[in-house]
C-alpha cells in the first residue's frame, strides 16, 4: 500500500501545459504526499450499465453511483471559466465579486453555463448522479463581499435532476477562511479555517444546508451532503482537529435533516480513506452495511498533480490506477462507504502512432501526440485509444472498490470535460458510460 500520508507538510504543484490559453490539466490542487506501453488494436464493446437499484427506505439509489461534477458554476475557477474573468485582475470567487459589474456577469454565468438541457444530456449518457459545488456564503454570509444568490440555481438543478431521475450530492465545496488556500474553496491565499469562528461558522453554514436539502422534501433526489472539500492536512490546518469537527459537523447535519435516508461525506483530507476507519466506525456503528451507512469518505484521485506521474507510461497509468482498491479504496469489510468525489481521464502522456506511449509533454516524431498540449478536438485515434484505456480501468477500480464515481468536470477543458470524453469518443458510446472497450484490464475476478 502506498503511504500517502508520509509526505504530509509537503505541497507539490501541479505541472500543467496550456492549449487555446486553458490549463489542460489543473485543478489547481496541491497534493500532499499523494502520490514503453502499447496500446492494443482491435476492438471489442460491452456493456456494464449499473441499472439495478436497491430501494432505501423511500429512496432508491443505483447499485453503482455513476456522477459527474458540475464544476466551475456555482463557485468560480479561472482555469474553467477564463471568460468570466477578462478586463478583471481577479483570481477567484472572492475577489471576482468585488469587481465592477461581477452581479449581472454572475447572474448571466449561473443562466447560461448549466441548464436543463445540460441535465437531459447527461442522463442520457448513463449519468446517474451529479455532485454540485457550491461556497458557503450562500448560507451563511453575513460579513464578506461574494455575492449570493447561486442557491437559486441549485435550487433549479435539483429540480432538472428529479425530472430525469438523477441523484445530486449538495457539495459545501467553499468553507469560511478557506479550507485548502486554493481557488476552488473560493478564495486562494491563506487558509484560516481552523482559526478565529470559522470551523462553527462552517457548522452553521452546513445546518442551513441540511434543513433544506436534507428534508424529505428533497429525499428523493439529494442522497448526501458532504461536509467541506479537500481540507488539507498541513500547514495551517490539523489533521487531528479536521476529524473531531468532522464528528461535530456530522451531529449537526444530522440533527438538522428530516431524511433519515441522508448520507454525509466527507473529504479524506488528502490522508486516503484508510485514516477515517475509527471515525467510520463511531459513526455508522458496527451493524450498519455499506448501503445504509449514514456517514461516507470522498476521496480524490488524479495521475497528474505530482511530477513524478508524468513520468509514466500509460501501461503505468493503467496499473496505478488498478492498484488504488489496495492502496486508495476501503474492503467492504471496512464498513465505511467510499466515493470518488473527483478523478478526471488526463495523464502526461505522448502517445507514438503505433501506440507506443511515453510520460512527459514532448516527443519528436511525425505523428506523435502529447496528451498536455494537443487541443482534444486534434487528438489522433492513438491518442484517444490511450486514453480510453486508463479512464476504462480508473471506472474498472471505482466500481470495484468504492461505492461511486463524479467525474471531474462536466465542462472542464480537454480531457478534463465530460462532454469533451464523449464527443470525442473517450467515453461511452451507444450505451453510455457504462461500456467498455477495454474489459478486465484490472483482472478482478
Amino acid at each position: 500500500m502506498v503511504n500517502l500520508g508520509a509526505l504530509a507538510g509537503v505541497a507539490f504543484a501541479a505541472i500543467f501545459a496550456v492549449v487555446d490559453g486553458r490549463p489542460q490539466h489543473h485543478h489547481i490542487h496541491h497534493r500532499s504526499g499523494l502520490v514503453s506501453a502499447k496500446v492494443d488494436a482491435g476492438d471489442s464493446y460491452a456493456s456494464t450499465n449499473g441499472t439495478n437499484s436497491t430501494s432505501i427506505g423511500n429512496t432508491t439509489l443505483p447499485d453503482v453511483i455513476r456522477g459527474v461534477n458540475i464544476g466551475g458554476w456555482l463557485i468560480l475557477e479561472k482555469w474553467m471559466t477564463p471568460d468570466i474573468f477578462d478586463n478583471t485582475d481577479a483570481v477567484d470567487q472572492y475577489s471576482f465579486d468585488s469587481t465592477d459589474g461581477a452581479e449581472a456577469k454572475l447572474k448571466q454565468h449561473w443562466e447560461t453555463y448549466f441548464t436543463e438541457a445540460d441535465v437531459q444530456k447527461i442522463a442520457s449518457w448513463g449519468i446517474n448522479a451529479m455532485r454540485i459545488p457550491i461556497g458557503y456564503w450562500d448560507f451563511f454570509n453575513d460579513t464578506t463581499p461574494y455575492i449570493r444568490g447561486a442557491d437559486a440555481y441549485l435550487d433549479k438543478a435539483i429540480g432538472w435532476a428529479r425530472k430525469a431521475g438523477l441523484k445530486v450530492l449538495v457539495d459545501c465545496h467553499g468553507s469560511p477562511g478557506s479550507q485548502n488556500g486554493f481557488d476552488n474553496s473560493g478564495r486562494s491565499g491563506n487558509v484560516k479555517w481552523q482559526t478565529s469562528d470559522n470551523l462553527s461558522n462552517s457548522i452553521k453554514a452546513l445546518q442551513n444546508i441540511a434543513t433544506k436539502y436534507g428534508s424529505t422534501t428533497y429525499a428523493d433526489v439529494v442522497f448526501a451532503i458532504q461536509l467541506v472539500n479537500e481540507p488539507i492536512s498541513w500547514a495551517q490546518n490539523n489533521f487531528t482537529l479536521t476529524q473531531t469537527w468532522t464528528q461535530q459537523a456530522y451531529h449537526a447535519v444530522k440533527s438538522a435533516s428530516t431524511n433519515p435516508h441522508l448520507q454525509i461525506l466527507m473529504h479524506d483530507g488528502f490522508m486516503t480513506p484508510w485514516a477515517w476507519q475509527t471515525i467510520g466506525a463511531q459513526l455508522n456503528g458496527p451493524d450498519t452495511n455499506l448501503s445504509t451507512a449514514p456517514f461516507a469518505i470522498d476521496t480524490h484521485l488524479y495521475q497528474n498533480q505530482v511530477a513524478a506521474d508524468s513520468t509514466l507510461t500509460q501501461a503505468q497509468h493503467i496499473a496505478k490506477a488498478c492498484n488504488w482498491t489496495a492502496s486508495n479504496l476501503l474492503p467492504s469489510t471496512a464498513n465505511l462507504p467510499v466515493y470518488v468525489g473527483e478523478f478526471s481521464a488526463q495523464t502526461n502522456i505522448c502517445v507514438y502512432l503505433n501506440g507506443t506511449t511515453v510520460g512527459g509533454d514532448a516527443c519528436y516524431e511525425d505523428g506523435c501526440q502529447c496528451s498536455c498540449n494537443v487541443d482534444i478536438q486534434d487528438w489522433g485515434q492513438p491518442l484517444v485509444k490511450a486514453t480510453r484505456m486508463f479512464l476504462e480501468a480508473e471506472l474498472e477500480a471505482f466500481e470495484e472498490g468504492a461505492r461511486g464515481w463524479f467525474l471531474w468536470s462536466y465542462k472542464g477543458p480537454g480531457a478534463w470535460g465530460l462532454r469533451n470524453l464523449v464527443e470525442f469518443g473517450v467515453l461511452g458510446k451507444g450505451v453510455g458510460v457504462g461500456e467498455r472497450m477495454f474489459l478486465n484490464q484490472c483482472g478482478f475476478e
